[in-house]
């Protein structure tokens, strides 16, 4: 588990029940993980991020 992170709640996450999806940013990894299960993380590269928020819009 990446513990060394500086993790951050998306912003579309409720915050209700502990139930958050939590983003923590280096410059060649984006790091996604549930705030109840924290461990494992997905990573994925910050074009395939980028890539996955555009789709979304």
């Amino acid at each position: 588990m990446s513990t060394d992170l500086d993790w951050f709640k998306s912003s579309y996450s409720g915050g209700q029940g502990g139930e958050c999806v939590e983003i923590a940013l280096t410059p060649t990894t984006i790091h996604i993980r549930d705030s109840k299960t924290p461990a494992p993380a997905l990573k994925v590269t910050p074009t395939t991020w980028t890539t996955f928020l555009a789709s979304l819009a």
